[in-house]
């Protein structure tokens, strides 16, 4: 079994606020942000005429986002989604979730200039939604983000007020107001949403980093940006944090008062346990016994070593290991979180190409749970049962744990779905290929933003609600 997704360099479900690349957890302790209010610019315009939510003449809509290249994506909100290229008469042609099959599912643009489309037969209009673009100041850096609510019906009255979502960076390096879809799909839905380039990405300063005390203090600051933009309009705020942003959130949360905390496919534990329990994981996977698993973790522990050291030092530790068990039937199918990247290159390579690897700020041995256990607003936790990335089963003990001992958090469990919160099949080597997301998966971040709980059910999640709560 091969734990490879298959998605494009930037077709990726991380556009939602994941992680998909390797070191996707990190975090420190504490900063003061420093807000700038100027430069705040209001637009509706649109780069790309296709890009947009629409609302279609059956009451549901579908969103379009930019993908790798020249191909679009489009989403629903049931959580089916396709990949759109243009074909050789010009025409768009949709394909199946991350496969490469058609879906026979037909779009066109009679009037892109004026936002109309036809999706799978249906007529439907873009959705216009109150956009306002801004730049704001994080630590002396000036980061680029956007609030999107939706439209204003009633000046000054309590029914124009929205919930609005901050949307907190996985470990991708891509720009998330080109590509996160959540900027719109949560708008379409009555919640507003605030998305920002992180640090390094994007139209933002900064240096890319993994420091998560540092980003946590970029997401206050974007918080307090939403905040002032949107103004009475404010009802609810919190963050979702996807991936490596559900390290990074929950610092956020404990450091200005929020009202609500998602954390999708994030982790309780520290970066050097995804990396073993992802190891371990895919080793068992594979077929292999205890014994087998616990050498390949040895190697693992080595690798993670000399990770942590910045690529200074533990080499002799690794090759001694290399070398004791490369020849054994299980070392190729040690992979984990990151080791896989350095097994195959010599000491000599690492060392030549340390400044290339590491990644400045990880903090590998951080606990978050003190993190999570101190905070006092509701939390959600949606896992995937079947996440190699970052394996759930220890961070679900932990998280259930936590609610017997009534701290206000709610744990869902998608049993099929994988990193990204998405269900797949498997491709003829065995690799997972994404198909669509969990159904009701977007739902459940849109209720639990809006009134902190979650209604009966979300498709098949498995849903462990806080003491006193079993609707």
């Amino acid at each position: 079994m091969n734990s490879v997704t298959r998605f494009g360099s930037v077709d990726m479900r991380g556009l939602l606020g994941t992680c998909a690349i390797v070191l996707a957890f990190i975090v420190g302790m504490s900063a003061t942000p420093v807000l700038l209010h100027a430069s705040t610019m209001r637009t509706d315009t649109i780069p790309d005429c296709h890009v947009g939510a629409y609302r279609l003449a059956d009451g549901s809509f579908v969103d379009v986002a930019p993908a790798v290249g020249d191909t679009l994506r489009w989403r629903r909100f049931d959580g089916t989604t396709g990949a759109l290229a243009r074909g050789s008469d010009g025409k768009w042609v949709s394909s199946y979730g991350w496969t490469d099959r058609p879906d026979h599912i037909r779009v066109e643009w009679p009037d892109c200039a004026r936002g109309v489309i036809r999706f799978g037969g249906v007529h439907g209009e873009r959705i216009p939604f109150d956009v306002t673009e801004t730049r704001f100041e994080s630590h002396g850096t000036t980061l680029v983000g956007r609030l999107v609510l939706p439209k204003q019906r009633r000046p000054g009255t309590d029914a124009d007020r929205v919930p609005i979502v901050v949307l907190v960076h996985g470990a991708e390096w891509i720009s998330a107001r080109t590509f996160y879809s959540l900027q719109r799909m949560l708008p379409s839905e009555g919640v507003g949403a605030f998305v920002y380039d992180k640090r390094g990405t994007g139209a933002s300063g900064g240096t890319y980093t993994q420091d998560f005390d540092l980003l946590a203090d970029d997401a206050v600051a974007a918080m307090k940006e939403a905040r002032r933009i949107a103004g009475a309009r404010a009802g609810r705020v919190g963050y979702q944090g996807g991936s490596q942003g559900g390290w990074v959130a929950p610092i956020a949360a404990g450091r200005a008062p929020v009202d609500f905390v998602i954390v999708s496919f994030g982790l309780a534990v520290s970066v050097i346990d995804e990396d073993q329990e992802e190891a371990a994981l895919e080793m068992k996977l594979k077929g292999h016994g205890p014994e087998e698993i616990a050498k390949g973790l040895e190697v693992a522990s080595a690798a993670e070593a000399v990770f942590e050291s910045g690529f200074t030092k533990g080499f002799e530790r690794l090759d001694s290991l290399r070398s004791k068990y490369e020849h054994e039937p299980w070392y190729k199918d040690v992979h984990g979180n990151y080791t896989y990247m350095i097994l195959p290159l010599s000491s000599q390579d690492m060392k030549a190409r340390a400044a290339e690897l590491r990644v400045n700020g990880t903090p590998f041995r951080y606990d978050p749970m003190p993190t999570i256990t101190a905070l006092s607003v509701p939390q959600l936790w949606v896992l995937g049962g079947n996440d190699l990335e970052t394996p759930s089963g220890e961070t679900s003990r932990l998280l259930e744990g936590l609610i017997a001992q009534d701290h206000p958090i709610t744990l869902a469990i998608y049993p099929t779905a994988e990193h990204g919160m998405t269900e797949f099949e498997q491709g003829p080597n065995g690799e997972r290929i994404s198909t669509r997301y969990s159904t009701g998966y977007f739902a459940m971040m849109r209720d639990f933003a809006r009134a902190g709980q979650l209604g009966k059910s979300y498709g098949d999640a498995v849903i462990t609600r806080p003491r006193g709560r079993h609707d």
